[in-house]
């Protein structure tokens, strides 16, 4: 069974981080996953985030939202983003977190959109993500966390769409240190069968992240929790999940009733 289920801090009103821890609770939530935003945005934070720690506030997670990531095309953008991600490993260790989950790329380019063809190989991009991916491993396990690497659907990455392409780049580099972050949003859109590729990439699970099929909060589409529920159990997934979504509705009418939907079926 799960044990807690997260709500992003985005959602959540108040100023700081008790404020919005208040109405978490309020709305049945077990902790709140953070948002790393770049340019040491995250890591100038760590004094607020000690606090929230010290009082007792659950904050397991943190999930990326940067303007590049680890795959891109500039090296320089890249060597960036290395370095974001390391803060952001460093700071969720500090407050007793898991780990800090990114895609390998957001925005950058899709296959399935003009031009068509990305300016480097499927090589080239490998070895970039396993360059990167390998360097993130070693700095998680100095700290004591995970890496979470995202899949993402075709029409928002180009390189890590399913969870077999993380299972692949995971078992390449052999770090214990980095897991696969599993969105059911995107696993909706790339697995033909997402119970199926949960169960095949079991060992590698470390975060889940629930949105429903058309993006919306869970239950405000048609992904079937049910079966999802019984897969995370079939792997003895016992981790947090994360609600990242759009809202279907104001978040104060919507999200009180997405706990009690996770819990009776994950």
């Amino acid at each position: 069974m799960i044990r807690q289920v997260l709500v992003q801090e985005q959602y959540l009103p108040g100023d700081t981080v008790q404020e919005k821890w208040d109405t978490a609770q309020q709305w049945g939530f077990d902790g709140i996953e953070l948002r790393g935003r770049g340019d040491g945005a995250f890591l100038a934070r760590l004094p607020e985030l000690r606090r929230a720690a010290a009082a007792g506030i659950p904050m397991p997670t943190v999930c990326v939202e940067m303007t590049h990531f680890i795959g891109d095309f500039d090296a320089d953008r890249g060597a960036d983003a290395r370095a974001q991600m390391t803060d952001q490993l460093r700071v969720i260790a500090e407050i007793g977190g898991r780990g800090a989950m990114t895609p390998a790329s957001w925005g950058m380019f899709s296959r399935r959109l003009p031009p068509f063809e990305p300016p480097r190989t499927p090589e080239e991009d490998r070895a970039v993500l396993e360059d990167a991916l390998g360097e993130l491993g070693e700095r998680a396990r100095e700290f004591g966390v995970t890496l979470y690497l995202e899949p993402l659907n075709r029409y928002e990455d180009h390189m890590v769409n399913r969870l077999a392409d993380a299972v692949a780049l995971i078992e390449a580099i052999g770090s214990g240190h980095v897991r696969i972050g599993a969105d059911t949003y995107h696993m909706n859109i790339e697995e033909a069968d997402p119970a199926a590729a949960l169960v095949a990439a079991g060992p590698y699970i470390g975060h889940v992240q629930a949105s429903d099929s058309n993006r919306l909060e869970p239950g405000a589409g048609h992904i079937d929790w049910s079966l999802l529920g019984a897969a995370l159990r079939g792997i003895g997934y016992d981790g947090p999940v994360a609600i990242e979504s759009r809202l279907s509705g104001e978040a104060a009418d919507v999200l009180p009733a997405v706990p009690p939907l996770l819990r009776r079926y994950l």
